[in-house]
């Protein structure tokens, strides 16, 4: 009965936890699991050691306020760690807290896998010695992350990217606007805040502000995430037009059919949107002192994995003095019209008057096309790459102790 610790942070690794333990219970049905997580974990009967919207903090100052709390927190994660002594650690993600749990558990000896690569190839490339003095082995979600981790003498695994397995493309609109009631003439716009509290209460006004600035019967589907639903609900509220609120995962697929557009936050959302074939604009915006240090740190010219892949700008990324009410609501308005739209490099021409327009729904579609074969695995689901790749470090942990 060998224990995994699984350590998530935020949203987006509660669903990786929940899938790395399905497929890890088909290979090994005795496996037992402990550690901290969310309410998808918790539907396989996962308990976590406290609650994981705790840890869903983003950027300096966003962070400081809560820095008493977090530190107690690490502190039980550490105590309870040193007490179970479990077979393996998997730390998803949020590497803030996770790896600094790592850091601190490192002199057990415990094997320790991290899930999801950081993003030291796109800033502060420097902190990979960390890393690499803290962790037995990555897995990543992106084909060209293995060759630069590898050569700072971390071993990888390429897993595929866990969109891959999430059915966003296989809606069905036709259900969904009957579902809702969606009338004949409402068009449907997705709308995608985040799942941190600090970056929802920062975008959604700004959200909300573009689409009160385009025509009327334009409808607003917005995801509730776990830990800000309380937070969405209530910047909501007062929009013109109710949006349709979606609570879980299931109907997501059907939400994305159906919608014309997205309004998104940076981030793996907007790459279920590629996946699901939705054409979009990225949105981002942090407080003013974590974006100035950001900048001095940014190794790469893109935030959206799709443009990352693509080496280009398949998809505008309108971030920070970029990021206003009216900005976005132009571009929603060249998306939904079929028109050309400006990239954020461009808007300075467009507001000088000049007409530097680049992109539209068409060519965002086959940007898409062209970056999902990208993201393929070989031969397995990217949660079965990944448990695989962690019963191996288990297996191997076994064999050295024999």
């Amino acid at each position: 009965m060998s224990l995994v610790y699984l350590i998530a942070g935020e949203a987006s690794g509660d669903v990786l936890g929940a899938r790395l333990m399905t497929a890890l219970r088909a290979r090994c049905p005795g496996l037992r699991f402990a550690g901290v997580g969310g309410a998808r974990m918790a539907e396989l009967g996962f308990e976590s050691l406290f609650p994981m919207r705790e840890l869903a903090l983003m950027g300096l100052l966003e962070v400081l306020p809560n820095i008493r709390r977090l530190a107690r927190r690490m502190d039980e994660t550490v105590a309870d760690i040193t007490a179970r002594k479990p077979d393996v650690i998997v730390t998803i993600d949020s590497p803030g807290f996770c790896l600094r749990v790592a850091g601190r558990v490192r002199p057990l000896g415990i094997p320790l896998v991290h899930y999801v690569a950081p993003q030291h190839w796109g800033w502060r490339p420097g902190r990979v010695k960390k890393l690499a003095a803290r962790v037995d082995r990555v897995l990543a979600l992106l084909p060209f992350e293995p060759p630069w981790f590898e050569a700072h003498g971390i071993g990888v695994d390429f897993v595929g990217h866990p969109v891959l397995e999430s059915g966003v493309n296989l809606g069905d609109a036709a259900a969904f606007r009957a579902r809702h009631g969606v009338a004949s003439d409402e068009r449907l716009v997705m709308v995608m805040p985040g799942s941190r509290r600090t970056e929802v209460s920062r975008l959604l006004p700004i959200f909300g502000a573009a689409l009160r600035l385009l025509p009327p019967g334009l409808r607003a589907v917005v995801p509730l995430a776990g830990p800000v639903e309380e937070v969405v609900r209530a910047g909501v509220a007062d929009w013109p037009l109710a949006p349709i609120l979606l609570q879980g995962v299931a109907e997501k697929a059907d939400a994305f059919a159906a919608c014309e557009a997205g309004l998104i936050k940076s981030g793996t959302s907007t790459l279920e949107a590629a996946v699901a074939g939705l054409p979009h604009l990225v949105a981002y915006k942090v407080n003013p002192v974590t974006a100035a240090i950001v900048r001095r740190l940014m190794q790469v010219r893109f935030i959206s994995i799709t443009n990352l892949l693509a080496e280009r700008e398949v998809v505008p990324e309108f971030v920070q003095d970029a990021c206003t009410p009216e900005i976005l609501a132009q571009g929603l308005r060249a998306l939904l019209d079929g028109a050309a739209m400006p990239t954020q490099r461009a808007w300075n021409k467009v507001r000088a008057g000049g007409a530097d327009y680049a992109g539209n729904a068409a060519s965002q579609r086959a940007g898409f096309a062209e970056v999902l074969t990208r993201l393929h695995p070989v031969g397995l689901r990217p949660s079965e790459a990944a448990a695989e790749a962690v019963l191996r470090v288990m297996l191997q942990q076994v064999a050295e102790e024999r």
